[in-house]
């Protein structure tokens, strides 16, 4: 759950290095650091002070909220007025509803080669190894402690950029615009499982990253539909529905197929 105040925290350390006239790429690694930071905090809480896992995290996110606010020093800050990642890509002639999704495509297909690289390494079979069976782990000789700080500081920092890249591409960073993130990730993942299966890592991730644009365009099907009646303050109740039929579907194929 510390996610839902690193993407914030990934948003806000950009926008406040940007406005002080540092360079936006710059600006989101310094972030990424910040998100790594967050997450070693996390890891902290749980295996060095031995605080469950969901409760750390929690109160990981209480605690980043007054960060995000001291960061930004107000609730939000804009950057309609300053030059940001997507600053160069407009001057050749390209409109912005290209640019954008288009500068996000290619990045978030050079974080999933670098993630799927990693992973598919001895240290990234070390930290699979952790999160599939902690026990089994050690007993192979694995740090599993280690492998827990590494895992979540780089999730962390992946979120982070995240924040980044939205506060960048929207034009303001705002201390509320990690409400929910856990949850979207959430519907991600399952639906990228449901679509693609996990057997093989790229193929997983792949499906995490289609799984994604799959629920914003369900949720955004949903809310233009006229026939259904729905408004934009019916956002959270588009999303608890979708959340849901997501975590049946796997149980109503697995259903389907065994008939």
């Amino acid at each position: 759950l510390a996610v839902d105040g690193t993407v914030p925290l990934g948003a806000a350390v950009t926008a406040v290095l940007i406005m002080a006239g540092v360079n936006p790429w710059l600006a989101a690694v310094v972030a990424m650091l910040a998100g790594a930071l967050a997450g070693l905090v996390t890891a902290a809480l749980n295996v060095r002070f031995k605080i469950l896992n969901l409760l750390a995290s929690i109160l990981t996110m209480i605690a980043l909220f007054s960060v995000n606010l001291r960061v930004m020093g107000r609730p939000n800050v804009a950057l309609l007025s300053v030059d940001t990642m997507l600053t160069p890509f407009y001057g050749n002639g390209l409109r912005d509803f290209m640019v954008r999704p288009m500068f996000l495509l290619v990045l978030a297909i050079v974080a999933l080669i670098v993630v799927w690289r990693y992973l598919e390494s001895d240290a990234g079979l070390a930290m699979r190894a952790t999160g599939a069976n902690a026990r089994m782990a050690r007993a192979q000789g694995i740090n599993t402690d280690r492998q827990i700080y590494m895992g979540i500081a780089l999730s962390n920092a992946l979120v982070a950029l995240g924040g980044a890249l939205f506060a960048q591409t929207n034009g303001f960073a705002d201390v509320t615009s990690g409400v929910g993130t856990i949850v979207v990730g959430l519907a991600a993942v399952i639906i990228g499982e449901t679509l693609f299966g996990t057997r093989r890592i790229l193929i997983a991730l792949i499906g995490c990253v289609v799984g994604s644009i799959v629920y914003r365009i369900a949720i955004q099907l949903a809310l233009s539909s006229d026939s259904l009646g729905l408004q934009a303050s019916d956002l959270n109740l588009v999303t608890a529905v979708l959340v849901t039929f997501a975590l049946v579907l796997p149980r109503l194929k697995r259903g389907v197929l065994s008939s």
